[in-house]
């Protein structure tokens, strides 16, 4: 099988297209999926959305994101706790809404360390804590939590999971079709034990999404816009995703790319070179 046939776009890769225009330039593109971003979603309205997706035949995959839960302040983890319930929400009725296989995977990002806290256990056992309380809520929805480890250079600003084996050991407390992970090819790459812990994932059905893209060099000045197209870089994308397909991961593959000259470009351009990127690979 091509992978075009679990093709997915992450809409952070056109991230300047609206609602409506990444439906339709995906849809008009032949990519049989999307993954959301809850701000262009707030744009027109949980409800609107939902029909917009309901109307262009495409599957969802995921909706990025939720999280950010590492903050020492108690009012402030009770806004993230208030807006991550609101998240589990979004994706159960945008995947309802979604064409039949849609995914209800609400992507977790935890977060970083607290302004001028140095205190990077304390941060991951918060966030470790917020992802338990959330359980319940997404067992009702049965809506999947999908921990994302982040590269470690974003450990004190983004993301202080910084491993598949961290992300693994939080998610294992829970049922797996509750709490699972995010395999992430730009954040993952790099690890010596990548390939045992994603056949630990896969051993438990933890995978709960797969996104590619490729690691580029000299990184950018802004670090987090270092992502290229696949086949761009330095990430073995065929060895990983074999790996994870071995594994036993049977959803959709999300192409997910921050990258400022990507975002300059039209957007039919972009996915018709993400098309060519990907149309050597097999799933």
């Amino acid at each position: 099988m091509t992978m075009h046939d679990r093709l997915s776009l992450n809409q952070a890769t056109i991230k300047r297209a609206d609602l409506s225009q990444a439906l339709t330039a995906t849809a008009a593109a032949g990519i049989p999926s999307i993954g959301l971003w809850r701000e262009p979603v707030h744009d027109v309205g949980l409800t609107t959305a939902c029909a917009m997706v309901a109307d262009s035949g495409l599957r969802v995959s995921s909706l990025c994101r939720g999280g950010f839960f590492t903050s020492d302040d108690r009012g402030e983890q009770q806004r993230a706790r208030d807006d991550n319930l609101r998240a589990i929400d979004e994706i159960a009725q945008l995947a309802a809404a979604g064409a039949a296989g849609s995914a209800p995977v609400l992507v977790l990002v935890a977060g970083g360390l607290p302004e001028a806290s140095t205190d990077l256990q304390g941060a991951r056992e918060r966030a470790t804590t917020a992802i338990a309380d959330l359980v319940d809520a997404a067992a009702a929805a049965q809506v999947t939590l999908a921990v994302e480890p982040m590269h470690p250079m974003y450990a004190a600003d983004r993301g202080v999971i910084s491993s598949l084996r961290s992300a693994l050991d939080i998610a294992e407390h829970f049922d797996p079709t509750t709490v699972g992970v995010v395999v992430d090819a730009f954040h993952i790459w790099w690890d010596p034990d990548v390939y045992t812990q994603i056949a630990r994932a896969g051993a438990h059905q933890r995978i709960s999404s797969y996104q590619i893209n490729d690691w580029i060099t000299p990184l950018p000045a802004d670090a987090l816009l270092s992502r290229g197209l696949p086949g761009q870089g330095h990430i073995d994308l065929r060895a990983l995703t074999r790996a994870v397909v071995d594994a036993g991961y049977g959803g959709d593959i999300e192409v997910e790319i921050f990258n400022a000259d990507i975002w300059a470009r039209p957007f039919d351009d972009v996915l018709r070179d993400i098309l060519e990127a990907t149309s050597p690979m097999t799933v």
